[in-house]
């Protein structure tokens, strides 16, 4: 810890007027610092001298919190933190030890990083992870989207209630009407009670596993991810270029695997019906009626069709 007269020189004053004398006693007449001592009345006052360095940082950092300028410019020696001082007696010997506290601001950044590190974007949007979800908003925004909210709500309470289910949830609706949004507010709820979860960009990802064809352990790596995670959202499903090694080989291995096991939600532009209709036809095997149902035998039973209705909320 910097000295007092180091730390004093932080003071906006100039160096003919820095009087350690005076400055020591505004340290001492400081209302933080005169509250310590009402605190702890047998403590010496030689005891509050030997730690001056201590008692200003107290104050400076505090001072520096009641004016906050936000945590990206937080001026204390720690970011999103102040001294506090802990105050014992042993053996007749008072000792003041200062320790950092993390304020509310570094809190919540705190369990933002934690939340990160539990969800997984695959080619998805990671920012959708990085906004705090308004639950009023979200229920008043538009009316013809409310009944999809509460379904998304009661998933998130069913599993907090009862642990991880074994099926998902299917969002279904037009452009922009906010299916994305929900499924990363499913999964933001459900990484704050401790689940892992992966968002799957459906387009990129097909493109790139096929690319991937020639890196087998990194595809390997990837397909082990998503079938493993606790929570696997596959958004824009249906908006893909399938081809039928990647339909048969990778996504029929990942739903294959987490069927009855782990659930697995979709967004899509498509009903079920017109789902099944996309996996059944492929521009290189041409139409596969019993492929495309195949596929949808993982699907269809282990979801509940959730309908995302409303305006297109994209673009203002």
């Amino acid at each position: 810890m910097e000295s007092l007269r180091d730390a004093l020189r932080g003071w906006t004053l100039p160096e003919s007027a820095i009087d350690p004398v005076r400055l020591a006693s505004e340290v001492l007449a400081d209302p933080l610092v005169v509250k310590l001592r009402e605190r702890y009345p047998a403590m010496d006052e030689s005891v509050l001298r030997a730690n001056l360095n201590r008692l200003y940082q107290m104050s400076k950092e505090y001072h520096n919190c009641k004016n906050c300028p936000g945590l990206e410019r937080c001026p204390n020696d720690m970011q999103g933190h102040s001294t506090g001082l802990v105050c014992t007696e042993v053996g007749g010997r008072w000792q003041i030890v200062d320790q950092k506290i993390p304020c509310a601001l570094w809190v919540q950044y705190e369990q933002q990083v934690q939340l990160r590190r539990r969800i997984t974007c695959l080619f998805a949007d990671d920012s959708l992870f990085g906004q705090s979800y308004d639950e009023d908003e979200m229920f008043n925004l538009d009316d013809d989207r409310s009944v999809a909210v509460h379904d998304i709500a009661a998933y998130v309470a069913l599993t907090k209630r009862d642990g991880l289910q074994k099926n998902g949830l299917y969002l279904m609706g037009d452009f922009g009407t906010g299916k994305t949004y929900l499924a990363g507010y499913l999964l933001q709820k459900l990484a704050k009670e401790g689940y892992n979860g992966v968002i799957v960009y459906m387009p990129e990802f097909v493109e790139d596993a096929k690319a991937l064809m020639m890196e087998p352990q990194k595809l390997k790596e990837t397909i082990t991810l998503m079938k493993e995670t606790d929570l696997l959202v596959f958004d824009d499903i249906g908006a893909e270029n399938l081809s039928p090694w990647v339909r048969d080989h990778v996504l029929g291995a990942i739903l294959n695997h987490r069927m009855n096991r782990k659930p697995t939600f979709y967004t899509s532009n498509h009903d079920l019906d017109a789902l099944e209709r996309h996996f059944s036809f492929t521009h290189k095997e041409g139409e596969e009626l019993h492929k495309g149902r195949r596929l949808m035998d993982r699907i269809r039973p282990f979801v509940s069709t959730v309908h995302v209705r409303g305006r297109n909320h994209r673009g203002g």
